[in-house]
């Protein structure tokens, strides 16, 4: 839980005690100005949390009188949707908070239900084998992915600060087109002032946001899932990996993972599509061509035609003679 958070659910504590509590004395116990309370309450209150405000000198912030935050009631189906939802959001690296976080929230949900439903659902996530391994949980600021989708939505430009792959930090200003979560880590996508283009931002590289006055508009058919895919297939490595094949463009690309390669029609070759890809390493490159399974024209580089051809001697080897040398052989 991120500290703005953690302080917005205190001062609801805080009010929830009764009575009415002054600006200045909420400040003080939460450790914050009297502008920041204000806009804590409004957060509040932007929740539907009705929350009285009085004016005059014994003036301040009260809970309306006879609120009382309900409690928990989940049902069965509710409570195994949102702890399975929980376990694998943390196992596949999507859940937007610290992992202790997460597990905290996972407590604290065990904690309110029936000792029944608890203990079955205990049973469950004991018994639970998953296939893939569990995936790092990046260092994100809950606060910066909330403000993006909101500027998002509201098409408001945000400063932030970001780190590049090499520990560089500048500051820009981003449209924010759109939030994407892809392969365990979250995405935004947009205009960016530094490059005056359309780029791709880890948020767990933003430090800090903060949401600007104006507006934008976002280009027609804009697609964030697919602009992100394309900049990771694009991003440079060791090895530029170029390819012709025979086949429809949604056929083609549907036989590589999502981010691995771009797919592109070729007006010169019709039927034919060209394949890029980034690669630090060739090993794996013959073995998702062969996959394919569709004719194929390699343009580069040069090293992948020798590593093709070891792959199809090998198979051939594993295959074995023909049917009419075996018999010659006397297999």
């Amino acid at each position: 839980m991120t500290r703005p958070t953690a302080r917005v659910l205190a001062l609801l504590e805080i009010l929830q005690a009764g009575g009415t509590r002054t600006v200045g004395n909420l400040a003080a116990r939460l450790g914050v100005d009297e502008r920041t309370v204000r806009r804590y309450v409004a957060h509040l209150i932007d929740l539907d949390i009705p929350i009285d405000s009085l004016r005059g000198r014994y003036g301040g912030y009260r809970l309306a009188p006879g609120h009382r935050m309900p409690p928990l009631m989940l049902g069965d189906d509710e409570a195994l949707a949102v702890l399975l939802g929980l376990v694998a959001g943390r196992r596949a690296g999507l859940v937007a908070t610290s992992a202790v976080a997460a597990e905290s929230a996972e407590a604290k949900l065990r904690r309110v239900l029936p000792e029944r439903l608890g203990a079955r659902l205990d049973t469950l996530l004991r018994s639970i084998t998953f296939t893939a391994p569990p995936r790092p949980v990046p260092a994100l600021e809950s606060e910066v992915l909330l403000r993006l989708a909101e500027a998002a939505r509201e098409r408001r430009p945000v400063a932030i600060g970001y780190t590049d792959v090499q520990g560089r930090t500048t500051e820009r200003v981003v449209h924010p087109y759109g939030i994407v979560a892809h392969s365990g880590r979250w995405y935004v996508t947009g205009a960016d002032s530094a490059s005056g283009s359309i780029r791709t931002f880890r948020l767990d590289r933003i430090s800090g946001s903060e949401m600007l006055d104006g507006d934008f508009d976002v280009p027609d058919g804009f697609d964030p899932a697919q602009t992100v895919l394309s900049g990771i297939a694009r991003a440079p490595h060791r090895h530029q990996v170029s390819v012709r094949i025979q086949g429809a463009p949604d056929l083609v690309r549907s036989r590589f993972p999502a981010g691995i390669a771009v797919v592109d029609d070729l007006a010169e070759h019709p039927g034919w599509v060209r394949v890029a890809m980034q690669a630090e390493r060739l090993d794996w490159v013959p073995r998702a061509l062969a996959a394919v399974g569709l004719p194929l024209v390699i343009e580069r580089p040069e090293e992948l035609r020798s590593l093709v051809r070891a792959l199809a001697g090998a198979l051939a080897e594993a295959a074995g003679p023909p049917p009419q040398q075996r018999r010659e052989l006397g297999a």
